[in-house]
Parts: C-alpha cells; structure tokens; sequence
C-alpha cells in the first residue's frame, strides 16, 4: 500500500502564510515587554498538555481546564497589548488597500496646506544647537485627541520661532509634547504614554519613551531633541533613529510632500442643497 502523501493546495499555503504573518506581527508587538514571558508561558502550558493528555490523565485534565479559560486570560492579559494591535491594524494596514467607512463618501481629492516641514527642521536644528529639550509630534491617520486634549490647545500656525519658544526652558509650556497636524500646532505640553519596552538604551529618558510609547500605539512620528547631548531622534513604530538635520528633512519630505484631503459628495450636496 503507497503511503499516502499530504496534499498542499493553494488556500493552505495562503493559510500558513496568513498565520506566520499574524504570528510574526504578534511577536513584533511584545518583543522587548513583560508580555513575552507569559506568551512564552502559555505556549509551553499548550506544548505540555499535548505531550501528557492521553498518558497522563490527571495533570491533562488539569491543563485541560487552564487552557479551556485561556482565551479569557489571554484577553484579560493581554489587554493593553490586543488593543495596541488593533489600533495598529486599523491605522496602518487598512488605509493602505483602501479600506475606510470614509471611502464609502468621498468623490475625490483636494490638495491641503501641508505639514511645514522647513519650520519643523529649522526650529529643531536650534534647538539641538542649544541643547533644548523637544518632543514634537507629527500626526499622520492616527486620531490624536485623547493626547491632545491633555495638554493646552493652541491651533496656531506652525513657525520655527513658536516651537522654539515652547521648548524654552522658562516657558510654562515646554514639559511636554507639542502635537502638530498638517500646518498647524494643535496643542502643547501634551502627556504622552512611557513605553514598557525594557529593550530600549539605558540612555532613554523620558522623553524618548514618551516618544517610543506613542508610536507604538499609533502611526505618529515623533521628533525628540535630547536635552543632555543634543541628538536630533525620530521615532516611528516603536523604534528610534538619531539623524542629522538633513536626513530629517528628507524622511519629513518624504512622508508628507503629497497630503491630500478627500471630498465627501454627502457633504457637498447639503451644502449644494442650503
């Protein structure tokens, strides 16, 4: 009798690709935190009780029950980190195939005041010259207002001369993060969320990981000026580069020269209607 070969199909490889995927964003997600140990931890409670459920009955049955509950304990456990995933997935992954209620609504685009990258680098360059602490916050799909709402609203036009004046030591409002939205400074001494990240250099100060929290809950990019060595930084998905000022302006230029505003019909026909 031919041993029987395991038949692999197109949707099989999609699957297994599909799953290494959400695997590989999972781990991706906790690398560096707490919560690699637990995840670690419940894999081997799995592992065991394969191994011993059929030879061993009462320590199966007992891992049985543990892993019976484990989609409520991962939930409860993970929560910080589930809802870090799902803000990740909406704001990165599904603007890039198109996918938004807005979308449903919308019949073209319009050009809108960019982001003032050249306020931004000069006020930056100045600082780092100084060695003025700065935490400067560059809004991309990620709604922000839950951190700016902690802070004082400004929504006053971006210039190299404002930012500079909010990071000055003497100034009420430099402890903190400014929040920028296209050209505008939405508001100032914001509270950002400190990373967990126990990778991160030992030289990170709060800054840095007010910084790398943001970003690992959002798509933001934020620009962080060290106040001891005077390092120009940016920050993006959980990660931090130093950079020089003119490494800055072409990754800035990059990411927001071509900011583009959809037009809802469903707004224009009432307005058209009134």
């Amino acid at each position: 009798m031919n041993p029987a070969f395991i038949k692999i199909s197109v949707i099989d490889v999609i699957d297994i690709l599909l799953v290494a995927f959400l695997m590989y964003q999972i781990y991706m997600l906790i690398r560096g935190t707490i919560a690699t140990y637990i995840f670690i931890t419940i894999i081997t409670f799995y592992v065991v009780w394969l191994l011993v459920k059929d030879s061993m009955l009462l320590l199966g049955n007992i891992l049985g029950q543990i892993i019976g509950v484990g989609a409520i304990a991962i939930i409860v456990v993970f929560q910080p980190e589930l809802r870090r995933f799902l803000i990740l997935f909406s704001s990165r992954y599904l603007p890039r195939v198109g996918i938004s209620i807005d979308n449903l609504f919308y019949r073209g685009t319009a050009a809108v005041p960019l982001v003032n990258i050249n306020a931004i680098i000069k006020a930056c360059s100045n600082l780092s010259r100084d060695r003025t602490g700065a935490l400067i916050v560059l809004k991309k799909t990620s709604p922000l207002d839950s951190y700016s709402n902690t802070g004082e609203n400004l929504d006053a036009r971006t210039t190299s001369r404002l930012l500079e004046s909010i990071f000055n030591r003497n100034s009420p409002l430099h402890d903190g993060a400014v929040i920028i939205n296209r050209d505008k400074i939405q508001a100032a001494a914001c509270i950002l969320p400190l990373s967990d990240n126990y990778m991160l250099p030992e030289e990170f100060g709060l800054r840095h990981r007010a910084a790398v929290g943001l970003s690992e809950q959002t798509d933001a990019m934020v620009i962080v000026v060290s106040e001891e060595s005077g390092d120009i930084s940016l920050v993006e998905a959980g990660s931090a580069r130093k950079m020089d000022v003119k490494t800055l302006h072409s990754r800035l230029d990059n990411e927001f020269s071509n900011v583009r505003e959809k037009k809802f019909f469903l707004f224009d026909t009432v307005r058209r209607s009134s």
